[in-house]
């Protein structure tokens, strides 16, 4: 997804909110029914450990401190984590509070049962995926995001926006659209409208090469409405598999010009492995988790690798 655009503030939009920052997706929920919302649907419990994602000036924090032990706060902007400590201080809640200051993305996540944030847009889907592949795995996460963005999370096959992140991500969590927020619910109001989702990490997970997974996905996803065999049929691909092919042989072992027939053509075996599951003339459009998997599994089991690993 692209940065959403934003204009720039003028001066006395700037005088009104000193502290917002735009480049850093500031954008905070003023509505004090909707942070109400937002926390009620974690369902959080008095032994919890929460990780609240972008807390801005605490207007969610404060209600997720009243619920569970202890709530860890990743903020980049220091003047916001100033704002923040200086809410709760002095407060019963200020002893439940640690901050990080910095980027969520590069920070090391501490132990946690739940997670709630209002989601910096632009961040938006390697934040997803550092959260989906986090060990262990907490029992669910609140998330806050653009509505299309949101939407692409819960995507159905055959649906307009069902893409590569909408398989990736219900591959490995059960993901549900449980509230939308209008743009002036926030303070400044972004040009977008929002949507709050639930996910919870599917237990145990999926016994899936990710990698290999998305390797797949990449080539089905480049033209989701095109049917499988075309996908395949460009050169940038058979070159890919052909190579990753080699690769396999090689760390295997096989001496491929003895144990592999001198006819071998990359296309025409992609074409065999198609029709053994009866994808050939399929669209990645249409196709379930389930699909997918048996897919990846016939590749695998006939020797190619989405990755050179």
């Amino acid at each position: 997804m692209g940065k959403v655009e934003r204009e720039k503030p003028s001066a006395s939009q700037r005088a009104a909110n000193p502290l917002f920052n735009k480049d850093l997706g500031q954008h905070i929920l003023k509505n004090p029914l909707v942070a109400k919302g937002i926390v009620d649907k974690a369902n959080l419990k008095s032994s919890d450990t929460v990780l609240e994602i972008g807390p801005g000036t605490g207007n969610v924090t404060v209600r997720i401190l009243e619920q569970c032990k202890k709530t860890i706060a990743v903020e980049m902007d220091p003047r916001l984590a100033a704002e923040l400590t200086k809410r709760v201080r002095g407060t019963p809640e200020q002893k439940k509070l640690d901050i990080i200051v910095g980027d969520f993305l590069k920070v090391d996540l501490p132990y946690f049962d739940v997670c709630i944030s209002n989601t910096p847009y632009q961040i938006s889907s390697p934040l997803v995926f550092k959260l989906l592949l986090h060990r262990p795995i907490f029992r669910c996460a609140i998330l806050m995001f653009q509505r299309e963005f949101a939407l692409r999370l819960v995507a159905k096959p055959g649906e307009t926006l069902y893409c590569r992140l909408s398989v990736n991500v219900q591959l490995l969590a059960k993901v549900d659209h449980i509230m939308k927020v209008g743009k002036n619910n926030f303070r400044p109001p972004p040009k977008v409208e929002s949507s709050v989702v639930r996910i919870e990490l599917r237990q145990p997970p999926p016994p899936v090469d990710f990698d290999e997974w998305d390797g797949l996905l990449r080539i089905l996803f480049v033209r989701k409405n095109k049917t499988l065999s075309g996908n395949f049929k460009t050169s940038s691909v058979l070159e890919m598999l052909e190579r990753n092919y080699k690769t396999v042989c090689s760390v295997k072992g096989i001496k491929i010009f003895k144990d592999v027939p001198m006819d071998f053509k990359v296309g025409k075996e992609v074409e065999k492995v198609l029709d053994s599951v009866g994808f050939k003339e399929t669209r990645a459009a249409k196709m379930d988790i389930d699909d997918f998997l048996k897919l990846l599994n016939a590749f695998i089991d006939a020797g190619f690798r989405f990755t050179s690993k």
